[in-house]
């Protein structure tokens, strides 16, 4: 599928023999990729960030929250992680950013994210951080903010409630990379 917006997935060599990695039917941009491992899905998502089209954002979390109800009802465990584009609670950005309105931080957006995890998914960062004000995943890119820590926390690692009660530590690691996002990294028993 050729687009602007794509992600990536990496499986350890050796977990599956022949992944298949396959896009959801509502995704027209690449902005999903998952592979099947046993009853496992793991997926990475870019949502849409809504600037230059807010509906389709909108849309498109509605599309990824009938997804995940898909793939649970099926039976199927779900490791959703990546952009999501959406700061879940006022804790998720600094207080010096926070803004009423602001795309990203919008009640409807808040309520789609609260829909997406449901009673199926964990945030597992926050399940093991819940007072974690510091805890950023993207940062302005001007004035130091990274530096300063001053930003929002849009990136996210999802799991099935099973798998994420098995998770050990999820940290997000801002001194990589040189993007205005850090990775975020799950580790599991």
């Amino acid at each position: 599928m050729r687009a602007y917006s794509g992600v990536s997935l990496h499986l350890k060599k050796g977990l599956v023999e022949n992944p298949g990695f396959t896009h959801p039917a509502f995704d027209m941009e690449a902005r999903i990729v998952s592979a099947h491992v046993g009853n496992t899905v793991f997926a990475s998502v870019y949502v849409p960030n809504g600037g230059k089209d807010y509906a389709a954002k909108l849309a498109f979390l509605e599309q990824l929250v009938e997804w995940i109800a898909r793939l649970h009802a099926e039976g199927r465990e779900l490791v959703l992680c990546g952009d999501l584009n959406v700061a879940h609670a006022d804790i998720d950005v600094h207080p010096k950013e926070r803004k009423a309105g602001v795309i990203g931080q919008r009640p409807e957006e808040r309520e789609l994210f609260r829909r997406l995890l449901g009673d199926s998914l964990t945030d597992v960062g926050r399940a093991l951080a819940p007072d974690n004000a510091e805890m950023f995943t993207w940062w302005p890119p001007w004035r130091n903010m990274r530096s300063r820590n001053i930003g929002w926390r849009i990136d996210y690692i999802l799991a099935s409630k099973p798998l994420a009660q098995r998770a050990l530590e999820c940290r997000v690691l801002a001194e990589v990379g040189t993007s205005d996002h850090a990775p975020v990294m799950m580790t599991t028993a």
